[in-house]
């Protein structure tokens, strides 16, 4: 499966996604629920997988469901093209 591009990211935890996505977000290890700004939350706080850089809010980033790994926009578009 390619790597999922979120649009902009809710802050540099996690972001808020819907419940289509909850499964993918299990998988990779990274859902989080159970807090009261919303249910379902994809845990990014430890950056992109490739090069550290972290997640800022209100930038795009990836998720790749095969790995688990959050990407930043650079390495999510390579490997995506991949």
């Amino acid at each position: 499966m390619q790597p999922i591009r979120f649009e902009e990211a809710d802050s540099t935890e996690r972001t808020q996604i819907g419940e289509g996505l909850t499964r993918v977000a299990v998988v990779a290890g990274r859902l989080e629920t159970g807090r009261s700004e919303g249910k379902y939350f994809l845990r990014h706080d430890d950056g992109c997988a490739v090069c550290g850089e972290p997640v800022v809010a209100g930038n795009p980033f990836y998720l790749d469901p095969d790995t688990g790994e959050i990407l930043c926009e650079i390495h999510g578009k390579e490997r995506r093209e991949a």
